[in-house]
């Protein structure tokens, strides 16, 4: 993971308590709930130095207002937006690998951002594995709820439509982003996803392929480019039935042993330089399953095999 040879492994974990992107209240306590199920000591007993560098706090809030009357806490997602792109810039400069705690997936579009600058600076193009059941590329100008977790995407590739927001400092491009598992997108992002030139894998083509081939096809894009992976993984890219603390379930998504799969193999592949663990609400989970969950994930990317993982009993 882009680590030095017999140089101690440096990771940094930054808290994103936000719920400014939805409508749904309790992802403020995601990032709580992933330490609580034990993230930072189990990096920690797989070989990693961690650093627990406490929770974001998001700018001061524009004044600022948006012509389509749907778009809601503008104001709070530039704030957020703008602290957490600085911090990721920061925390990929000094450590081998951030990790984003969230909090709604609005955040992205401040963690992505943040490393893009840090790999524009070091003259590698930016790729990012978007695991989720939306592909979040609403703009300000087409998004119909207003929930602006689901305009991330297009922010961070720079598409227009986000003219009252700061621009970020580096953009990626779209074609550099794959995502997997979508299954739920409206119509506007269906013609937009064509136009720009993302590469998605949805729920009907992992059910086809599988996971192996599409997403090995991608990382071997990412290897020839000598680039850095972003991957941002939302609870709602699982299937709600093993994943319900999410207030965007969407059924048929992937199963527990298609999730730790695709985390395997991107460990295996050391490409994977930061991590998104997007759109926890531990108010609507099921004796912490979710939270648990996410964090085996997380464990097994970053090289935890299954003679490792203790048993748990629900």
């Amino acid at each position: 993971m882009n680590t030095r040879e017999n140089d101690m492994k440096t990771c940094q974990i930054l808290g994103v308590p936000t719920q400014s992107g939805t409508s749904e209240r309790g992802c403020i306590m995601g990032p709580t709930a992933f330490r609580i199920a034990g993230l930072p000591e189990i990096l920690q007993e797989l070989g990693w130095q961690v650093t627990d560098v406490g929770d974001a706090v998001p700018s001061e809030a524009p004044v600022v207002s948006h012509s389509n009357p749907a778009v809601r806490n503008l104001d709070a997602i530039i704030a957020w937006t703008k602290s957490v792109s600085l911090k990721a810039y920061d925390m990929a400069r000094s450590c081998d690998f951030p990790i984003f705690l969230g909090g709604d997936h609005s955040m992205s579009a401040g963690t992505v951002s943040g490393v893009a600058r840090r790999a524009q600076e070091v003259g590698q193009p930016q790729f990012v594995l978007w695991l989720d059941a939306h592909t979040d590329l609403h703009t300000l100008n087409t998004t119909t709820s207003g929930n602006l977790h689901g305009t991330p995407v297009a922010y961070f590739t720079g598409q227009p439509g986000f003219e009252n927001c700061p621009a970020p400092v580096a953009i990626v491009d779209p074609r550099n982003v794959c995502m997997m598992g979508i299954r739920s997108v409206d119509q506007a992002e269906k013609r937009h996803v064509a136009d720009i030139g993302i590469t998605v894998f949805d729920m009907r083509a992992i059910d086809e392929q599988g996971i192996v081939a599409p997403l090995n096809s991608f990382l071997e894009r990412v290897r020839a480019a000598n680039g850095r992976l972003h991957v941002s993984l939302d609870v709602d890219f699982l299937d709600p039935e093993i994943a319900p603390a999410v207030g965007t379930t969407v059924c048929g998504g992937a199963t527990f042993r298609e999730a730790h799969l695709i985390m395997e193999i991107l460990h295996d592949s050391g490409l994977v330089t930061s991590l998104d663990l997007a759109e926890l609400n531990p108010f609507l989970d099921v004796r912490a399953k979710t939270a648990h969950l996410m964090t085996d994930l997380a464990a097994s990317l970053f090289g935890r095999r299954v003679l490792e993982r203790k048993t748990r009993t629900y």
